[in-house]
């Protein structure tokens, strides 16, 4: 069980500067309500995934979708399934890998309505499932923190391949150190 006043104590110095929104403390309960849920050990891996979060969120931590604008998105040969969530989920077919689970757990069809991939919860579990199991890119996060190995900067791998990696890297370290307090 993470103390989450230790937690958000920590991490509204480093790596929020002092302030932390509602909006992002909500983002942030519902990732740690999600690896309580799991009953999950490795902090690493915990600390990855909010490093990654405040990345691809613009550093909100509530799940966000695409930008561009509505006629942008439009114009996307894999639009209405364009990118929602903490770490924007993109294409249909990657939707529907997901929707048996989020159906069964939560009772939310995603293809019918996959503005529900925007919802706190939903988001969360999407993105431990697909982090987890190496559901997005292949690359899992027990490729890179195990028993023998822990690998900040390649571990963004998981997600979106190289770039911005070591900055993520740099963030999740900070969410890290906030965790063992």
């Amino acid at each position: 069980m993470i103390d989450r006043k230790k937690f958000f104590d920590g991490v509204r110095q480093q790596p929020f500067y002092g302030k932390l929104t509602k909006g992002q403390v909500q983002g942030m309960s519902a990732i740690l309500d999600e690896w309580e849920r799991r009953k999950l050990t490795d902090l690493r891996w915990l600390a990855y995934m909010l490093g990654t979060v405040k990345w691809e969120t613009d550093h909100t931590m509530q799940p966000i979708q695409e930008g561009g604008g509505i006629k942008y998105l439009k114009s996307k040969k894999y639009y209405p399934w364009y990118g929602r969530g903490y770490v924007q989920l993109t294409w249909e077919k990657n939707y529907q890998r997901f929707q048996i689970r989020v159906l069964k757990l939560f009772d939310k069809d995603i293809i019918a309505d996959p503005d529900l991939a925007m919802e706190p919860d939903v988001a969360a579990f999407i993105m431990f499932e697909g982090m987890i199991r190496g559901e997005f890119t292949g690359k899992k996060l027990s490729d890179y923190f195990n028993d023998t190995k822990t690998d900040w900067l390649n571990a963004r791998r998981i997600i979106n391949g190289t770039d911005r990696m070591a900055e993520i890297a740099a963030i999740s370290k900070q969410f890290y150190a906030d965790l063992m307090l």
